[in-house]
């Protein structure tokens, strides 16, 4: 049976990375988003790559950073994930808790968290059936022609309304331990790179954020879409699947054929939305929040 002592990656390793992501490109985009912009050294990910597998044989791999992101070979045999994982939690224990949660295709995660709820106590919710879509064609849907991307004008209105869905989504405001001034500089950096839509409604100080999302990672040939939200005063309204249009229409315009998104399942009106634009499932997501 093969075995692999678990390593950190460094630039070295880059090329094994990539083509290891490149398997399954949706479900890896965190991944590849990251080493494809700064590389695989830990200085410059802000984070670690743990690698399991020789050189030219890379077969799993698991971030370790804000998140905890395992990415196993879609051709590795059940006896070596069940290694590599074992190996994953191992590495994970003796390090203890830094990451928020865990991410990424589900039997993955999944087996990574029963080796680590153990040790790492309880978590604060497990979602382990998240729909992982993708569209590759137009949408089947009218794009909003008011949805555009956002400027750092729009930063004052904008910036309550990611708080707003991040605090709905995962059960805590992100301005918690520095008043939100990480979480500010964040959604700043994706309106300077061109990757925050909105649509924005009324004047002067009346204006305010009815529809939002924004591309959360970006690789070659495939972008993710994160932060979908609606206002709740404006829900019911038919916004979402036009404003999908629109950002979908868009970054396939800017060079990403290929635009996915993963969403809770029990989200209901949510998937019914997807796919009415043209999104299908390609896969299962999980995460587990601490």
């Amino acid at each position: 049976m093969f075995r692999s002592p678990l390593r950190v990656l460094d630039d070295a390793d880059r090329a094994d990375v990539l083509a290891l992501c490149a398997q399954d490109p949706v479900a890896s985009i965190f991944v590849t988003s990251r080493v494809a912009a700064v590389g695989a050294a830990p200085a410059r990910l802000g984070g670690q790559l743990w690698g399991w597998g020789g050189p030219g044989r890379l077969t799993g791999i698991c971030w370790d950073g804000a998140n905890l992101v395992p990415v196993l070979s879609t051709s590795m045999p059940p006896a070596e994930q069940a290694q590599a994982l074992d190996a994953f939690a191992a590495r994970a224990r003796r390090a203890g808790r830094r990451c928020s949660s865990l991410v990424g295709s589900a039997p993955a995660v999944l087996g990574l968290w029963d080796r680590l709820q153990g040790s790492w106590g309880p978590a604060r919710d497990v979602r382990p059936d998240q729909p992982l879509m993708a569209i590759r064609t137009p949408p089947l849907v009218a794009p909003d022609t008011e949805v555009r991307r956002a400027t750092a004008e729009d930063l004052d209105v904008l910036v309550p309304a990611c708080i707003a869905m991040f605090t709905e989504e995962v059960g805590y405001s992100p301005t918690v331990g520095d008043g939100g001034a990480t979480y500010r500089r964040r959604v700043e950096e994706l309106v300077t790179a061109g990757r925050s839509y909105v649509r924005i409604e009324g004047t002067g100080s009346s204006r305010e954020v009815v529809f939002k999302a924004e591309l959360g990672a970006v690789a070659p040939g495939v972008a993710q879409v994160q932060g979908v939200w609606v206002h709740p005063e404006h829900r019911g309204r038919g916004i979402a699947e036009p404003g999908m249009a629109a950002v979908v229409l868009s970054t396939q315009a800017a060079g990403y054929p290929v635009v996915s998104l993963y969403v809770n399942d029990y989200n209901t009106r949510a998937v019914r939305a997807y796919e009415a634009v043209g999104f299908e499932r390609v896969g299962t997501f999980a995460t587990v929040l601490f």
